[in-house]
């Protein structure tokens, strides 16, 4: 466990370093707002597209040759997209790297599968904390360092994340042991190279039926709210990548506070049921008020007034997971992942659009909050399909 925890850490360190300032680095190429949203959009889309196509076959390939030499690869292409992020010519490149990154990047997929290999079921889901854990240090710490070596240099944070990438390349060639043995190893299936087969599967499972509404809406305004919060400040409070650092960093302060010391004392005193219904409305006001913002230090109070809103993604796999028979949980909450990837996909699209729409507008104005207004109409479609869902199955799903 030390050796992947430290792999996990790492790896989300150097990319959340590139988060806060990304958007700059393709607005130095673009001649408005509204074209630096478009193409970060662009970016982002081309970056899940190639991740949701190719993470099965880096799955399948993990189960064949084992774990080691995929996530290698992985860190390989981590580094290839952050020094060709930091040494491109023209938008072209910007994409073409960030395709290149999401199609050999399946590192956390095949972490959860290295835990999974080296642990007992009895201990399986603390270890799987643990990871978790070491994602949130992550996130908290690297936009941080993103964002003030962003103010001193826009290229810095690419090439420092590129520098990391490297250093757990090396780490995982001469240290990290393999966890999946030869004899448990098997060949890859022609079926699972789909990444829509277990999107199908999902939609047959019984008891289901509403949730999957429910994990696509919610799971598509997250990632909205991802794909948009560096662009939205900037056009809203004028922030630059000090600010949007900051900002990103407390968002991994209160998940990590909420998911590693609250969720069990709210799972206790709320049950799931309860607990998704006021996560989810939570939610949705929090993006209302996040796009009514008129100062930016208001952002930072909502996002520690919504503690309810990061137990939600919790929630719901948890309701899935009791809606789903004990034969195919591992089935289930693997098509929950798939489609979660695939609204990562799906965000950008949306989401840059909007952003695009509102670009011209003066600081301040309360309409640059459209793509948070769509997202809290999504969380309260969702907030109707759980509550339609807790109605018919409630005295089924236990707490």
């Amino acid at each position: 466990m030390p050796f992947i925890m430290l792999t996990v850490l790492i790896d989300m360190l150097a990319i959340g370093i590139i988060i806060p300032v990304l958007p700059s680095i393709i607005g130095r190429f673009t001649q408005s707002p509204a074209e630096q949203a478009w193409w970060y959009g662009a970016a982002g889309f081309a970056f899940g597209m190639a991740n949701f196509l190719a993470s099965p076959l880096l799955g399948a390939l993990s189960d064949q040759h084992g774990r080691r030499p995929v996530l290698l690869l992985g860190f390989l292409g981590l580094a290839l997209s952050f020094f060709g992020t930091a040494a491109a010519v023209g938008l072209w490149m910007l994409v073409l790297v960030r395709a290149i990154g999401g199609a050999m990047q399946s590192n956390m997929a095949i972490a959860n599968a290295y835990v999974a290999d080296i642990t007992t079921p009895e201990e399986r889901t603390r270890q799987f904390g643990m990871l978790g854990a070491m994602m949130g240090v992550g996130f908290i710490f690297g936009p941080v360092l993103g964002g003030l070596l962003g103010a001193v240099n826009l290229q810095l944070p690419f090439v420092v994340a590129g520098s990391l990438a490297l250093v757990n390349l090396a780490y995982g060639w001469w240290v990290l042991p393999e966890s999946l043995p030869p004899g448990r190893r098997k060949k890859i299936a022609r079926s699972a190279l789909n990444p829509l087969a277990s999107l199908r599967d999902l939609t047959q499972l019984r008891g289901v039926g509403l949730l999957v509404g429910v994990v696509s809406f919610s799971s598509l305004a997250q990632f909205m709210l991802y794909t948009s919060w560096v662009l939205y400040n900037t056009y809203k409070f004028g922030w630059g990548p000090k600010e949007n650092g900051a900002s990103l960093a407390v968002v991994g302060i209160v998940t990590v506070v909420v998911q590693g010391l609250l969720l069990g004392h709210l799972l206790r005193w709320l049950g799931a049921p309860r607990l998704v219904i006021f996560g989810l409305l939570s939610s949705a006001l929090s993006y209302l008020a996040w796009g009514l913002a008129t100062e930016g230090w208001m952002m930072y109070g909502i996002i520690a007034l919504n503690v309810l809103g990061a137990t939600v993604s919790s929630g719901v796999q948890s309701l899935i997971s009791a809606a789903a028979d004990g034969g195919s949980q591992g089935k289930t909450l693997g098509a929950v992942s798939a489609l979660n990837s695939l609204t990562a996909v799906v965000a950008p699209l949306i989401a840059a659009p909007l952003l695009a729409m509102v670009s011209h507008l003066p600081r301040g104005d309360w309409r640059i909050g459209s793509v948070f207004y769509f997202c809290a109409l999504l969380q309260a479609v969702s907030l109707w399909l759980a509550w339609k869902h807790l109605r018919r199955h409630g005295r089924s799903t236990p707490s």
